[in-house]
């Protein structure tokens, strides 16, 4: 029988989340901010409730107040949740971002509540799931109930976005602004030069994966004298808007979703959200599909461009941690680096600064204590900082050591030979 949606305020909505439940947090521009908000004051009348989401925006859950109340048991880290993930109140889960549909489908990792951000609903009495459809689609087939903020705000976004609004148990109206973020006016030359060594590599007819940050947006500055690009990515930026909008991407050489840009959500500015609200030639599409190795593999000269914390001189790539603290997440590194690699002329790229900004030297000789491996020495192939680009696929440890030496800043390089010459002595 279908269900009957009620329209309600936020704090009548949040009022059925009882204790010792899982909630999911629709993620990144799409958080239900409101309805977070309703939730965060009921605190003092619920315990052990947990939240599960990849990357939020626009709300803070590192409050020490949440201890007892909320735990964070996070998909992905990103600065709202940082501390959280790294105290008593929280913890991270290892998974690519592949994987993570099936962790709510499987009921691994079983739902109570789904909490979205969707858009009004249309004529066909369906709501879109807006700027993120990622692993969102799937938590709101698993969840046992639905509570969505209904925004005239939110994009309408095609492709794997819709839902029935007779899905959603409880609707709340809002009319607020998506959270915004932007990196079109960041003068880094650091990653300027970077941008221009990567695309350097990105051939006419690539398939591209690009993340969001001054690199990918860098990149995407370089592209305007190349042709017949593709899009299939994780997520994008304002970056890409003006090579849509020009023909240089246009998908026409991909082989799957052959003329239509593919992701699984977006983060960007009022612009971006404008630009891809009822626009038929941008699909948001589950992330087990967008980002299935098997699916990329398919498309030809895939392009993925990802960056790490740090690298050592055997090609080891950590992206999700500073030692033993939980700076970020797997995420959909791996399911890029590996769909490019088996890729007709795919390239997999790890970009990344030679130095942090306090001049620690990014390549190292072996990784911090405790640090993760997101990318295996078995997948590394390119990567590129601003001073130049190697390709360590199929060469022997002291030829790694050795390329990595020659693009690590000039300052470094001497402390990375002696690392070299002291591990590789024979």
């Amino acid at each position: 029988m279908m269900k009957q949606t009620k329209y309600v305020s936020a704090q009548e909505a949040v009022k059925h989340i009882q204790s010792n439940t899982r909630v999911f947090i629709h993620g990144s521009a799409a958080t239900p901010i409101t309805l977070m908000q309703a939730l965060m004051d009921r605190r003092t009348e619920l315990r052990n409730v947990e939240l599960t989401s990849i990357s939020t925006l626009g709300f803070d859950l590192n409050d020490e107040n949440m201890q007892g109340h909320f735990y964070i048991n996070s998909l992905f880290v990103s600065e709202s949740v940082r501390k959280a993930v790294n105290s008593s109140r929280g913890d991270y889960i290892p998974v690519f971002l592949s994987e993570i549909p099936k962790l709510f489908n499987e009921e691994i990792l079983p739902l109570d509540v789904a909490l979205l951000h969707v858009s009004l609903p249309d004529k066909h009495g369906y709501v879109s799931l807006g700027t993120s459809v990622d692993v969102a689609k799937s938590a709101a087939f698993k969840a046992k109930v639905i509570i969505a903020q209904i925004n005239p705000n939110m994009p309408r976004m095609h492709g794997d976005a819709f839902i029935p609004f007779s899905m959603i148990d409880y609707a709340v109206e809002v009319e607020d602004q998506l959270p915004e973020v932007s990196y079109s006016d960041n003068t880094d030359l650091v990653c300027a030069q970077i941008g221009r060594n990567v695309a350097s590599l990105i051939e006419d007819g690539a398939t591209l994966q690009l993340g969001i940050g001054t690199i990918p947006d860098n990149v995407l500055n370089n592209l305007h004298g190349h042709r017949n690009l593709g899009l299939h990515t994780e997520m994008f930026s304002d970056g890409a808007i003006d090579l849509i909008k020009k023909g240089i991407i246009n998908n026409s050489e991909k082989k799957i979703v052959t003329g239509y840009c593919v992701t699984g959500f977006l983060i960007g500015t009022r612009k971006l959200y404008d630009f891809v609200d009822d626009n038929p030639i941008v699909k948001g599409l589950d992330i087990s599909y967008v980002n299935d190795p098997r699916v990329l593999s398919l498309n030809p000269k895939v392009t993925a461009i990802n960056s790490a914390i740090e690298i050592d001189i055997t090609g080891q790539v950590c992206a999700d941690s500073i030692g033993m603290y939980q700076y970020s997440g797997i995420g959909g590194q791996m399911d890029f680096i590996r769909g490019a690699a088996l890729s007709k002329g795919g390239k997999p790229i790890i970009a990344l600064p030679s130095r942090t900004g306090k001049g620690i030297s990014r390549i190292t000789p072996v990784l911090k204590q405790g640090a993760g491996v997101v990318t295996t020495r078995g997948h590394i192939h390119w990567v590129v900082t601003e001073y130049g680009a190697v390709n360590l696929y199929g060469k022997n440890m002291e030829q790694r050591a050795e390329m990595l030496t020659s693009i690590a800043h000039p300052d470094d390089r001497e402390m990375l030979e002696r690392a070299t010459f002291d591990r590789f002595l024979k």
